[in-house]
């Protein structure tokens, strides 16, 4: 039997789509403010990705820690509100600033604020992937922030760690990348513990690696290594190699190609197929019946289009599960329909250019997106 090949640390230059979280310390300075110089680096690691192919979303901490400056909040903690305001007042100057660092590459950004009701609700989970994917389709760089204007403690992620791990599952990245104050992954809080050791891989999250998780907090930062385990969770099982590396370095990703200190959390799989699994294991809650030609259409590749539905069954709403099946009513697959029961009845049969005739407005051309479908 042939000897089983070790793991090897992923290489960022392999990255196809990138997602890179950077935290609040290293953006923003508590007495000068945004690290513009720092920002102009990382630009240029971001201008280098692109050229080799590369999509890239960016998931940044920084408007609280900005805005509370401009308000002159102090360095005390922020009733909800104070915070909200804060990230009023940062957020647009936090958006500027990563406009003015890339544009002059010709690179164009947008601004996406998200919730967590945004990734656990389906509809608007599937509305917040086909946005990314249509962003990235154009060539922006997303700037991924959490809304903190209108979060409350019930429903907002609470640091951006597991935010950027929630957003690379969404988008389908597979590298994740936590610019952070610490090195890697240790084995104790090194601060406390000077025997504590980096690991270079882990290859899996066991208990043992759990329970060496502490929780150090930075000054301006939310997340601690406890929340950085739980990203690196997310982002494996949705088939995303993670790494946690120090990023003050000017160009940190150069850095960490060229082999920086860095802990690599190996990915369980790869990003598509680990989805074509979570929806698999869903409990479809209706049936699409559809004709030959959507069945052959489907078998090539194709999303499933109106017009190759002859009957809907079933009450559901969009972005829940559905039943594929073919004329004689076997099940060739499941996916996430875009429409309501009563919109997808209402279209079936039809071209997607009626669609907006019907309905009243425009909607999306797909019943089922391929990428929503397990067949």
């Amino acid at each position: 039997m042939a000897a089983l090949k070790p793991l090897t640390a992923p290489d960022i230059r392999d990255a196809k789509r990138l997602v890179v979280k950077i935290g609040s310390a290293l953006l923003v300075d508590r007495i000068h403010g945004l690290k513009l110089d720092w920002l102009g680096a990382l630009a240029l690691d971001v201008v280098e990705a692109r050229r080799r192919g590369c999509d890239v979303v960016i998931v940044s901490s920084g408007s609280i820690a900005l805005g509370r400056k401009v308000l002159g909040l102090g360095d005390g903690v922020l009733t909800l509100e104070q915070a909200q305001a804060a990230a009023a007042v940062g957020q647009i100057r936090l958006a500027r600033a990563y406009e003015e660092v890339l544009a002059p590459h010709g690179i164009t950004t947008g601004q996406v604020l998200v919730t967590l009701e945004d990734t656990t609700d389906r509809r608007r989970y599937l509305n917040s992937r086909a946005t990314m994917e249509t962003l990235l389709g154009f060539g922006v760089v997303p700037i991924v922030n959490e809304n903190d204007t209108v979060a409350t403690d019930e429903i907002r992620f609470g640091d951006n760690d597991r935010l950027a791990a929630q957003i690379a599952v969404t988008v389908g990245a597979d590298h994740l990348i936590l610019l952070s104050d610490v090195d890697g992954f240790y084995s104790a809080n090194p601060k406390e513990d000077p025997t504590a050791q980096r690991f270079d891989l882990v290859e899996a999250i066991t208990p043992e690696i759990e329970a060496m998780a502490g929780d150090p907090i930075s000054g301006l930062s939310k997340g601690g290594m406890k929340t950085k385990l739980m990203a690196a969770k997310t982002a494996v099982a949705g088939g995303c190699a993670m790494a946690i590396m120090e990023g003050s370095t000017l160009r940190p990703l150069t850095a960490l190609a060229n082999g920086a200190a860095r802990t690599w959390f190996v990915a369980q799989g790869d990003p598509q197929a680990a989805r074509k699994r979570w929806i698999n294991a869903m409990k479809p809650k209706g049936e699409l019946h559809l004709d030959a030609g959507a069945v052959a259409a489907l078998r090539a590749g194709k999303s499933l289009l109106p017009a190759g539905v002859r009957s809907v069954s079933g009450t559901f709403g969009r972005g829940e599960p559905v039943a594929i099946l073919s004329p004689d009513g076997a099940v060739l697959g499941k996916g996430l329909v875009r429409y309501t029961a009563q919109e997808a009845r209402a279209i079936a049969g039809h071209k997607s250019g009626e669609i907006e005739g019907i309905l009243g407005y425009a909607g999306r051309a797909a019943l089922v997106h391929r990428d929503d479908m397990v067949i």
